[in-house]
């Protein structure tokens, strides 16, 4: 079933929509517990809406779009819920579900404006869902925009809910699907175009370098492969998270008592929210935790810092290897997609590389934040949902796009440059290793210092030493000996 698809909504399809009206100024008056206040006339939101819009216009950060396609399934699955134990009429549901079933499309996006830097609980952005899909039934069954009937945002729209449990439940779905339609998916591709490669060079020996020196060798096929499994790894953990994220608020209202929600509804509506997904949502066994605590959207988080920790390691690797043409590494040729220099002709650079480390440079930051706001939960409330929000579906969305940028611009085209791979390993003085325990490390080592001091060759300089003879050493310093047998072996 498709996530958009209505269920228990078979009205939806009678009602008849009816314009906007805008009256001479362009604005009408809508209402709250404070008084009236004025919004655009074209606009479904309603005084509260209007009210934060004034105190908190707070840099250029908006609420992202994905909250509110999530708040649409909780608000549409409350409407059900209520419905079939007639706490709800159900023409009164059907309105509901049908301006949920919008905002889930994302037809009302332009309808929440609200800022990420607002009240700590998300009040705001909830109360701006309540009224959006309230003044939009209300006009599906013909009333009067602000009137706050038949349909009220909060006796109907918000009914058995709190700010408190349905903001994280929203923050858990659109989480959700951020790591399950988005990074997920970006990754596996990432990680299997980087194992074909894998594949196609897992015979060609290079130089091994740790602590940024010669070193043993290996083939370009099992350092490709680390690169692949450390993805993998990554993913894993990711998946892990979401066991997390399934358990839901929603139920638990202002403190985790669930008052004013009547008995079930908290295990009934996130079976709901379960079949309208089709993701594995529960209700949080201990609405307390759940509500006091974000601790669910930080190990997520924690777990996209570890993805952003594996792409870090790819792309610098990758950029080092691919530095020269002439005087670096070179042993890379990545694709040559733009000019790389406004005055120097020639020159490209390892653009996709340097975006990725930004990428990963800026994810880690969020996870800071929300790492830190996750520590503040006061009492019976965790009050800096927003920036938790905010910081991990941004980072979600910029690493997934980065990995499906990399691989089809920088990946899937690089090549090798086999000459110059082939000329760092029998220049490595490091084949040495495989002498130690023929003729003893510390003779091993003189050869090496020998040969580094006056440049000649590793073969020149212990068959000079007398410590081993030119057949032993032919078939000891073998460098496609020293590479063990595959991946595991190296």
């Amino acid at each position: 079933m498709a996530r958009e698809e209505t269920k228990d909504s078979a009205t939806h399809e009678t009602i008849e929509e009816m314009p906007v009206g805008i009256d001479a100024t362009g604005h009408r008056k809508e209402f709250d517990s404070m008084g009236d206040v004025e919004v655009p006339a074209d606009r479904y939101w309603g005084a509260q809406t209007q009210r934060s819009l004034q105190h908190f216009s707070i840099g250029d950060d908006h609420m992202p779009a994905a909250v509110y396609h999530a708040y649409g399934y909780v608000k549409k699955a409350a409407a059900l819920v209520n419905a079939r134990a007639g706490r709800l009429e159900q023409w009164r549901a059907d309105a509901i579900i049908a301006a949920a079933d919008e905002v889930i499309a994302g037809k009302l996006d332009d309808h929440f404006p609200l800022y990420v830097w607002q009240t700590g609980s998300g009040t705001q952005s909830n109360m701006n869902v309540n009224e959006v899909i309230a003044n939009r039934a209300i006009q599906l069954l013909g009333g009067t925009l602000g009137s706050q009937t038949p349909i009220h945002p909060n006796d109907h729209v918000n009914m058995g809910q709190s700010s408190n449990d349905s903001f994280p439940t929203a923050m858990h779905i659109a989480t959700v699907f951020a790591l399950t339609e988005h990074l997920l998916p970006a990754l596996d591709r990432f990680a299997t175009a980087i194992e074909a490669k894998a594949n196609q060079w897992m015979d060609v020996v290079k130089t091994g370098r740790t602590h940024l020196q010669d070193a043993v060798p290996l083939t370009v096929g099992q350092e490709w492969s680390g690169y692949a499994a450390q993805v993998r790894d990554a993913m894993e953990n990711v998946h892990r998270s979401l066991d997390g994220l399934y358990r839901l608020a929603c139920g638990g209202t202002a403190v985790g008592t669930g008052l004013n929600a009547p008995e079930g509804f908290s295990a009934d509506i996130a079976k709901v929210i379960a079949d309208l997904t089709d993701e594995p949502f529960v209700t949080a066994p201990n609405k307390f935790a759940a509500q006091g605590s974000l601790d669910a959207m930080v190990a997520a988080m924690a777990a996209v810092r570890g993805v952003a920790v594996a792409l870090m390691k790819v792309a610098n690797d990758m950029r080092w290897l691919a530095s020269g043409p002439r005087c670096g590494l070179g042993e890379l040729l990545l694709p040559q997609n733009e000019p790389g220099s406004s005055i120097m002709p020639g020159k490209v650079n390892p653009t996709q590389c340097e975006a990725m480390v930004m990428v990963c440079i800026q994810v880690m930051g969020e996870d800071n934040a929300v790492g830190f706001a996750g520590s503040q939960g006061n009492f019976e409330l965790n009050a800096m949902r927003p920036i938790i929000i905010n910081n991990a579906l941004h980072s979600i969305r910029i690493i997934g796009d980065v990995c499906d940028k990399m691989r089809t611009y920088s990946i899937e085209g690089t090549e090798l440059n086999r000459s110059r791979i082939d000329a760092a390993v029998g220049d490595s003085l490091m084949l040495v290793t495989a002498l130690a325990p023929v003729i003893g490390y510390n003779a091993a080592a003189q050869i090496a210092e020998t040969a580094n001091a006056d440049g000649s060759t590793l073969k020149e300089a212990a068959l000079k030493s007398g410590a081993v003879d030119e057949k032993t050493f032919d078939d000891v310093v073998d460098p496609r000996k020293l590479v063990g047998d595959g991946v595991q072996g190296a």
